[in-house]
């Protein structure tokens, strides 16, 4: 495979569905949870190997809306994951100059998650690099949902006109405007073989490219990265339009 071939075309927003942790600790016979572990560890190597590959925005879908119909036990560790990877990583994001974002609802997270989210953030706050954005308690509808409600009040007090209402107002409401201009996905990739977007990121893979691995996520590394990119690399992205 050859290696990623121009700087210009590496994608800029690169979102990954994280998927297979569980699977991938059934087949050694361990705990789901020592799966979500090691799929702490693949966000560490992922992360880096992105920023250094020139992404502007990595996106990773590390909890949805739907996560919380798990079993209990397993809900309450990914909750406790959050602390302790950046008590471990966010030195080391520093060090390469990557900002912490999070994207998502905060009702029902622990506030020991939500504080040491914010922490990260806070502290990763002057890095002009990479950002490092979390969808965390994140739902693709609900965020859509929550965009109406909020152009609706507008439109109810008075301050939008209906005829005003465009895809550049609701972009601008999305979650993910804390990511312009980089708030429309370039490559969505899914880890463990399955070729479904789970509610993620609806309006901004209107027009994404989708690259799926067979390999589970915490088998993910800096060479299936770079298979995606030479991938996206090789298509020709034409919006509806003609090249």
């Amino acid at each position: 495979m050859s290696a990623v071939s121009n700087q210009l075309t590496v994608p800029k927003h690169v979102a990954i569905i994280m998927d297979g942790n569980g699977r991938w600790a059934k087949e050694r016979g361990l705990k789901r949870t020592e799966g979500h572990r090691e799929g702490m560890e693949a966000i560490r190597r992922i992360a880096h190997h992105a920023a250094d590959k020139g992404v502007k925005v990595l996106t990773l879908y590390a909890f949805s809306t739907e996560n919380w119909k798990r079993p209990p036990q397993e809900v309450h560790y990914l909750m406790k994951l959050p602390v302790e990877f950046f008590d471990r990583f966010v030195p080391e994001l520093i060090a390469n100059n990557i900002r912490v974002n999070m994207m998502g609802i905060k009702d029902k997270v622990p506030s020991s998650t939500l504080k040491a989210i914010h922490k990260a953030i806070d502290e990763t706050k002057h890095c002009t690099g990479m950002v490092l954005n979390f969808a965390f308690n994140y739902g693709g509808r609900l965020e859509i949902v929550e965009a109406i409600k909020t152009i609706a009040q507008d439109v109810s007090d008075g301050q939008v006109a209906i005829r005003a209402i465009d895809e550049e107002l609701i972009t601008q409401r999305l979650f993910s405007n804390d990511l312009a201009p980089y708030s429309d996905i370039d490559l969505m990739i899914r880890s463990s073989g399955e070729q479904r977007l789970s509610n993620f990121m609806l309006w901004q893979n209107a027009y994404s490219e989708f690259y799926f691995v067979e390999k589970n996520w915490p088998d993910f590394d800096g060479k299936i990265f770079d298979e995606a990119i030479l991938s996206y690399q090789k298509r020709h992205r034409r919006f509806g339009g003609l090249v």
